[in-house]
């Protein structure tokens, strides 16, 4: 148990019988009154976001996850990854994926959270490196500036670049932003 004081952003909790992910929280202590907690809830079963608010010092569980390092090997019905150590395949379900997917390349080394022997949800590395599949051709000269343009990389997802990048550059992206960061080479 902790109390509502301790949470924290990324945390998970068990509330009301559901796991959530606590997205956003706020300490609030008024000029009168008792001091309060506000968060911004998500459930992980049904991706349901709740705004909770909380007596301060009022205790929930805390959600203990277990980690495990996993890679992804295709997507089916479900996305199916590989547990590196005893490679039992594991499904888990597009909903557990979230915004994720976006980012996800075959072959990917991942952190899958598990609570209770059951995936709820993966950690893709902070950088990848991917291949630029698709944008309007490049142009000479225009290495400097915040000009952008869309780009589709290889896993599908769409990417702002700079103007002087073109179709086979490998790029590196910031998989928590969707931030193109540099090029890597072309």
């Amino acid at each position: 148990m902790v109390t509502t004081n301790d949470l924290k952003n990324g945390m998970t909790i068990e509330y009301e019988d559901n796991l959530y992910k606590v997205l956003f929280f706020q300490h609030v202590k008024p000029g009168k009154g008792q001091a309060f907690v506000k968060t911004k809830l998500k459930n992980l079963d049904t991706g349901a976001i709740i705004e909770k608010t909380f007596r301060s010092a009022e205790k929930v569980k805390q959600a203990i996850l277990d980690f495990r390092n996993m890679q992804f090997l295709y997507k089916d019905i479900h996305y199916i990854f590989m547990d590196t150590e005893t490679y039992e395949q594991v499904p888990i379900s597009e909903k557990n994926i979230e915004d994720k997917k976006d980012f996800l390349e075959e072959n990917m080394e991942v952190k899958v959270a598990f609570y209770e022997g059951r995936p709820i949800s993966i950690d893709l590395p902070i950088f990848i490196e991917t291949e630029i599949i698709k944008t309007q051709p490049g142009v000479k000269g225009d290495t400097v500036g915040s000009s952008f343009k869309p780009a589709k990389i290889k896993t599908g997802a769409m990417v702002q670049v700079p103007l002087f990048i073109n179709e086979g550059d490998i790029i590196k992206v910031d998989t928590r932003t969707g931030e193109y960061i540099t090029r890597i080479s072309k």
